[in-house]
C-alpha cells in the first residue's frame, strides 16, 4: 500500500512520478481510490479542461501538441490525457500519443499520459474524470483531453470538458460525419485542420452553414467560431487558443462554467452510485431472495415490477 498523503504532496510539487502513481491507482481501481479522491477533492477546481475530438486522421495529436506549445509560451502548466484504443489482449493503450508529442516530453511544465479506453464507448477511458482530477490537483492550469476518433460516440467528450474542440479536415467527408455524429451539438470551437489542402474553404463554409441551421441563438448566446489551422506548421493555433479564452470568459461571465462543472459532478456521482448498486445486485444472483422472487413471479403471485421493488428494498436495506 502506498502512502496517499505523501503521493498527493509530491504531486502538488510537480513530481511526475507521483502524478503517474496516482493516475495508475485510478486506472487500476485501487482499494486506495476513495482515499486518493478524498485527498484531492479540496485541491481541485483550478484547471481549465479542454476536450479535443474528431474523426480519425484529422490531426488531433498534432493539434494537441501545437496547443501545448502555445500554452507553454504563456507560462501555463499543461496536462495532456491522450485516450487511446485498447489492446484486445492486454487492455493497454496501442497508439502511444506521447511519441507524437515528443517535443514536450522533457518539459517539466508538461505532463502527458496515454490512457486506454478499455472497451469503454464514447472515446474516453472510464477513469478519465478521476485522472483529470489528479492533474488538476497537481497544479496544471490547462488539461487537454484528446479522445479516440470513434465517430458517433465522440459526443461523450462534451460531458467531461469545460470547452469542446471539434476538429475536421478537408477531403474526409467530415461534413456528413458531423451530421451523423451529432458533433454540431457538442462543439464550442470548430477547427478545420490541414487548411493548406484543397477544399478547406469549402469545408469551413459547409460547417458554417450547418451551424446556422442549428438551434436559434439569442444576442448573448455563444456562437462557435470556425478556425482554420495547419497544425503541423503551427499555423492558426494561436487563434484557436484565443477562441478558447473567449469561450472561457463567456462561460464565466454567464455562470455557464460553474453549471457545466456541477452537471459533470452530478453525472459522475450518479455513475459511481449506479455501479455500486449493480455490483450489489450481481452479488444477489445466487441469493435465495432472488430465487424466491423468481418463483413467485412464475407462480403469478407478484408481477416483475413488484418483485424488482422488493429486491431493491432488500439491496438498499429499506
Amino acid at each position: 500500500m502506498q502512502d496517499v498523503a505523501t503521493l498527493v504532496a509530491q504531486a502538488r510539487e510537480g513530481r511526475p512520478r507521483a502524478v503517474a502513481r496516482l493516475i495508475s491507482l485510478v486506472e487500476g481501481a485501487s482499494p486506495q481510490l476513495r482515499e486518493v479522491m478524498a485527498a484531492l477533492a479540496p485541491l481541485t477546481g483550478g484547471a481549465y479542461v479542454v476536450g479535443i475530438t474528431g474523426s480519425p486522421g484529422v490531426g488531433k495529436s498534432t493539434s494537441t501538441s501545437a496547443l501545448v506549445t502555445v500554452f507553454r509560451k504563456q507560462g501555463r502548466r499543461v496536462g495532456v490525457l491522450a485516450v487511446d484504443p485498447s489492446s484486445p489482449f492486454s487492455g493497454g493503450a496501442l497508439l502511444g500519443d506521447r511519441i507524437r508529442m515528443s517535443d514536450h516530453v522533457s518539459d517539466p511544465g508538461v505532463y502527458i499520459r496515454s490512457m486506454a479506453t478499455r472497451g469503454h464507448l464514447g472515446g474516453l477511458a472510464w477513469a478519465a474524470p478521476q485522472a483529470i482530477r489528479v492533474l488538476d490537483a497537481a497544479g496544471c492550469d490547462v488539461i487537454l483531453v484528446e479522445t479516440v476518433g470513434v465517430g458517433q460516440s465522440e459526443v461523450e467528450i462534451a460531458a467531461q470538458a469545460d470547452t469542446s474542440v471539434v476538429l475536421l479536415a478537408p477531403g474526409m467527408g467530415d461534413g456528413i460525419q458531423a451530421a451523423k455524429a451529432g458533433i454540431l451539438e457538442i462543439g464550442d470551437v470548430y477547427v478545420v485542420n490541414k487548411a493548406d489542402r484543397d477544399g478547406a474553404d469549402a469545408t469551413a463554409r459547409e460547417l458554417n452553414h450547418m451551424l446556422g441551421l442549428g438551434e436559434a441563438r439569442g444576442p448573448g448566446d455563444w456562437r462557435p467560431p470556425i478556425v482554420k489551422t495547419v497544425a503541423a506548421r503551427a499555423e492558426g493555433v494561436e487563434e484557436v487558443v484565443e477562441a478558447l479564452e473567449k469561450h472561457r470568459a463567456w462561460m464565466e461571465e454567464r455562470g455557464v462554467l460553474v453549471a457545466r462543472r456541477r452537471a459533470r459532478a452530478a453525472r459522475e456521482v450518479e455513475t459511481i452510485a449506479v455501479t455500486a448498486l449493480r455490483e450489489r445486485m450481481a452479488d444477489l444472483r445466487g441469493d435465495r431472495r432472488l430465487g424466491a422472487l423468481a418463483e413467485r413471479v412464475v407462480a403469478g403471485e407478484v408481477d416483475v415490477y413488484g418483485a424488482a421493488d422488493e429486491l431493491v428494498r432488500g439491496v438498499s436495506g429499506g
